[in-house]
């Protein structure tokens, strides 16, 4: 939408040409998607209170959590309203990667909702099935892939491409339809464990995010990609733009889910997220670099598969608690040492994926 008021401006005034360029509608978008956070966050809030909708707390749980019972949650929502108000203001809306991002993410967002929905407001403590959260994910998931599959350009589209080598590139023909329904599902599931305590899933969100963007503009870029030795995907560079807008809509929404956190994000949010970092990945080729950046997520889910998975065969539990989070809340670690720590494992996570676009 901001493409077409440039083009009507710019004859009006030429100076109004610099609303064309990536960087600044990326400028735009977290500027944008951080307003919306920010001021309809308390009334979203003051909303979720009066009605009620508040989260409930495990009775096997952190005794620390018991306070928490109560403190409004279904806040995703207002995650996902600001990307998708930012990102349709400033992105080119006639780039299919946008709606593509767009959908997944916003799809997964009603799977969360749903859920949700059905824990807080039906009081139904199971929420949506595993089974039918399973398969819902999973048809979004197959029904991106396939699309992406059928409709791409040019080989490096779907191409495997191996990290810290340079020019390792694998054509796995349908085995990029298997490899993008993973990281999809992979991804929204890992970032859902992870969304434990106050502003720990939300951050590395946002670093991920920002991350992606360096990626996803440089991947278009055929100048830059050549000279990193990155795979060149045409039009990748608009995703930019809907990165940004999580950034900004993560930082929004950090700004009231900070400890002690005044909102949750919920399913609606969590599963959404990493709906949406799972599926820029795959667009710009980078899955095994998400599997480095989101290291705490996948550390969150790995420790749940041992968790689960000891105590099925062995009746005995490996962590006092799962995800790890809860393991080290039971050793007696402050909530707030978890959270920062892991922010900064985080940190140090998305340095090394980045560093992989000059180790090859």
């Amino acid at each position: 939408m901001l493409l077409l008021l440039a083009d009507f401006l710019s004859n009006i005034d030429s100076g109004f040409r610099v609303l064309h360029y990536l960087t600044f509608r990326a400028i735009l978008g977290v500027l944008t998607a951080l307003s919306i956070s920010l001021m309809i966050g308390p009334a979203m809030i003051e909303k979720l209170t009066r009605k009620k909708i508040g989260q409930s707390v495990r009775d096997d749980g952190p005794q620390s959590h018991f306070s928490k019972s109560g403190t409004p949650t279904m806040g995703g929502a207002m995650i996902l309203f600001a990307v998708a108000i930012s990102t349709l203001l400033c992105a080119d809306l006639s780039n299919r990667y946008i709606w593509v991002v767009l959908l997944v993410t916003l799809a997964h967002g009603v799977i969360g909702f749903i859920d949700d929905y059905k824990k807080v407001l039906l009081g139904n403590s199971d929420g949506l099935s595993a089974r039918a959260k399973y398969f819902w994910q999973s048809l979004v998931a197959l029904g991106a892939a396939l699309y992406l599959y059928s409709t791409a350009q040019v080989a490096a589209e779907t191409q495997f491409i191996v990290p810290f080598f340079k020019n390792v590139t694998l054509d796995i023909g349908w085995g990029y339809v298997v490899l993008t329904y993973f990281v999809i599902v992979g991804s929204s599931n890992a970032v859902n464990l992870t969304d434990g305590l106050d502003g720990l899933a939300i951050m590395p969100t946002v670093m991920i995010a920002a991350a992606l963007a360096i990626f996803a503009y440089l991947s278009g870029h055929v100048n830059f990609s050549q000279y990193l030795a990155i795979p060149h995907i045409p039009k990748a560079g608009e995703l930019v733009v809907f990165c940004a807008a999580l950034v900004g809509s993560g930082l929004g929404f950090l700004w009231f889910n900070t400890y002690p956190a005044m909102v949750f994000m919920g399913d609606v949010g969590a599963l959404a997220l990493g709906a949406a970092l799972g599926i820029v990945a795959v667009l710009v080729r980078q899955e095994i670099v998400l599997v480095i950046m989101g290291g705490i997520f996948v550390m969150e889910t790995i420790s749940v598969i041992i968790q689960v998975a000891s105590f099925k065969t062995r009746k005995k539990r490996v962590f006092l608690m799962a995800p790890i989070h809860h393991h080290y809340e039971l050793k007696g670690w402050p909530e707030p040492r978890i959270i920062v720590r892991f922010w900064i494992i985080s940190v140090i996570l998305v340095l090394i994926g980045l560093a992989t676009l000059k180790l090859r």
